[in-house]
């Protein structure tokens, strides 16, 4: 069984696009939450917080990748 996917269909690569626009914002909003969660709710350091913020939004970016690569 086989899958239409988006932008596969005309050729256009628009669904590919799609797909890397998702895997940012799925980034960015998981950075920006803990980013907020360890600076002003756990009191962190800012290089602390900055530093949780980058690793949560990589594992979140290669999470998003790995679900829309399925």
């Amino acid at each position: 069984m086989t899958r239409n996917r988006a932008g596969q269909a005309d050729g256009t690569g628009e669904g590919v696009m799609k797909n890397w626009r998702n895997i940012a914002l799925h980034a960015a909003a998981a950075a920006a939450f803990i980013f907020l969660l360890q600076r002003y709710v756990l009191n962190a350091s800012l290089e602390s917080s900055l530093l949780w913020a980058l690793t949560f939004g990589g594992c979140a970016a290669g999470l998003a990748y790995s679900q829309a690569n399925r």
